[in-house]
């Protein structure tokens, strides 16, 4: 039985790395160790996206827990400052968890 396997050249471009005309087992086994690697980058990218996404969830939700908190402390400069940066805090932090969403739907498709 042979040792040689007829594949889609198209999927293998860029695997003959001393550029003989041949594919050796180790450029083989680098190209599946690089498409490994590209995976698992991807794979923390999205864990990264996603973490993000929810801490600024959390900090939408918690936001205007803040103000009230300053308000009822007393700290009436604090109460002033976080109100007046709430539209500009909840337009960025809404432009972050649509763009997650939105690319997440994106992909799907």
């Amino acid at each position: 039985m042979s040792d040689t396997k007829t594949i889609d050249s198209s999927l293998l471009d860029g695997v003959d790395a001393n550029g003989d005309g041949h594919i050796s087992k180790e450029e083989l086994e680098m190209h599946l160790e690089f498409k490994r690697k590209e995976l698992e980058d991807q794979d923390a990218m999205r864990d990264a996206q996603r973490s993000m996404t929810w801490f600024a969830l959390g900090g939408l939700l918690l936001y205007p827990f803040a103000v009230v908190l300053a308000a009822l402390s007393g700290l009436d400069e604090a109460q002033k400052t976080l109100g007046s940066m709430a539209p500009t805090y909840f337009v960025a932090v809404a432009g972050i968890v649509a763009a997650f969403f939105g690319a997440q739907a994106y992909s799907k498709k």
